[in-house]
């Protein structure tokens, strides 16, 4: 991509820092736009809110990757006391006695879980071993089960895991866009903070200039008056226009102040005193074809991630509704080994079979509806979301288009306020020139200097606009145009 450096020569002379009063004398620091935006990236709050925003996003990946991993768990109940009256019925003659008891149990489990993904089941291998101590018979007792394999599969049932399997991957990728798209929102922000200060400080400089010109003109026509070339009306005007000059001074001054403060808060900069900026000397010269960057655009924002996420959170809400809808089956089985002994070896001897399989079911006969009425919830939301989709993904696509339309027509316009700015500034010069011979009025002298200032001004505003327009797109399309690269970020450093 061919680029062409396009200098501001009229900004050589004021760009540097003004202080409003005496300036200090001190060594000057040179700040330059790309490095405010590195500082703002690295220090600023919004940088930090990002990061901490990221993390959050990073750590609930990571329990969602935790999930799919063995669990080792260990579970009991220790010193659990009991005295009270219970209830016991005799087995041969059914009848109701009430007796003490007085016991105290202790049980400790150890168990390997596993979650099945596709089948939505959990798998567990467990051991456990429990006591249990009658004061009142004087007895112990030990149950172990040394090894015991659990599975629980639902049927028809929403797999909360296999949804959670598909979204994930998709959250924490559009959680890295974001961030890096939070980054260029940083970088605009500090783009127009900058800029901004550079007007502010413009217009210091030309106010300054002003006074001092108008300083100048007052003394020559104070000596025109009396050599009768020039009214007392004229007199009073250029006198006037001195005091608003000096007003001028002021209130640019104070505005410099607030614009000062302003980026270097941003910038989490406390001593800026003698800061220098440097504006951008150059502007460079390319033009971006509307295709390649949609097809950037597509690629690399968090647009096409952010749809993705909608249809298959509606999709999602509508498989969960089906599968709440009906006939609701559960599996369960387990198989194992089991003994109980009056020691804790005897416990562990000559081991019995353990098995348990059964399902468990509900039926419900009649629900008015409802859950019909919500899978047609559903399949309408599934829809709408397709259609609110189409229309973003049109709407994302004209939008791409009309930014880099208004990109590429913004270099043009650059240029063209700085021959505009260049024609003003020589115009002015003449006028001055002129006045101080007596050729011009003080009028057309004032209109001289508004439209050189207006200049300056637009011509400011468009180079401004120019980076927006780029930082924007670039934005849209985390890719940086000028250095042919996609913007990365380490993140494997950033949640250290």
């Amino acid at each position: 991509m061919k680029r062409n450096w396009m200098k501001t020569g009229w900004w050589a002379c004021g760009c540097l820092w003004m202080a409003v009063g005496t300036v200090a004398a001190q060594p000057a620091r040179k700040l330059s736009l790309t490095g405010a935006i590195e500082i703002a990236k690295r220090d600023s709050y919004a940088a930090q809110v990002a990061r901490y925003s990221f993390l959050g996003q990073y750590w609930n990946y990571r329990s969602y990757r935790a999930e799919l991993l063995p669990s080792l768990n260990l579970s009991g109940g220790v010193m659990n006391f009991d005295r009270s009256i219970v209830e016991v019925r005799d087995a041969d003659s059914g009848r109701v006695n009430y007796v003490d008891n007085n016991s105290l149990s202790n049980d400790l489990s150890l168990s390997i879980d596993q979650n099945i993904p596709f089948l939505g089941g959990t798998l567990s291998l467990q051991s456990s071993l429990s006591r249990l101590d009658q004061f009142n018979y004087d007895a112990q007792t030990y149950n172990s089960v040394p090894l015991i394999l659990n599975y629980t599969q639902p049927i028809r049932a929403y797999n909360a895991l296999k949804w959670r399997k598909k979204t994930a991957p998709l959250e924490y990728a559009n959680a890295q866009k974001n961030y890096l798209e939070t980054m260029q929102d940083i970088t605009i922000n500090v783009t127009n903070l900058f800029f901004t200060v550079l007007s502010a400080q413009e217009d210091y400089r030309q106010s300054r200039a002003d006074y001092d010109d108008r300083q100048h003109l007052l003394e020559i026509a104070k000596k025109r008056l009396d050599l009768g070339t020039t009214t007392k009306s004229e007199l009073l005007q250029l006198e006037l226009s001195l005091l608003n000059a000096k007003m001028d001074v002021n209130s640019s001054g104070l505005t410099l102040r607030t614009c000062l403060f302003d980026l270097f808060s941003y910038l989490r900069i406390v001593d800026y005193d003698g800061i220098e900026l440097l504006p951008p000397y150059y502007m460079p010269d390319i033009e971006l074809n509307a295709e390649q960057v949609l097809d950037k655009a597509w690629a690399g924002s968090s647009h096409t991630i952010t749809q993705q996420l909608s249809l298959l959170e509606s999709q999602r809400a509508l498989a969960e509704a089906k599968a709440s809808r009906g006939l609701q089956v559960e599996f369960r089985g387990r198989l194992g080994l089991s003994q109980t002994g009056q020691t804790l070896p005897a416990a562990y001897r000559q081991l019995k079979d353990y098995e348990n399989v059964g399902l468990t079911m509900t039926i419900p006969i009649y629900d008015w509806g409802m859950g019909r009425g919500k899978v047609r919830m559903a399949k309408t939301d599934v829809e709408i979301t397709k259609t609110q989709i189409e229309q973003a993904n049109t709407e994302f696509a004209h939008d791409v288009r009309t930014r880099v339309m208004q990109f590429n027509n913004q270099a043009e316009q650059c240029r063209t306020s700085l021959r505009a700015q260049d024609i003003a500034a020589e115009r002015y010069d003449i006028m001055k020139r002129r006045f101080e011979n007596g050729a011009v009025t003080v009028t057309e002298l004032n209109t001289a200097q508004e439209e050189y200032e207006s200049a300056q001004h637009l011509y400011i505003s468009q180079l401004q606009q120019f980076w927006t327009d780029y930082y924007g797109i670039q934005k849209l399309t985390l890719y940086d145009f000028i250095r042919n690269e996609d913007i990365r970020v380490n993140f494997n450093d950033l949640v250290k």
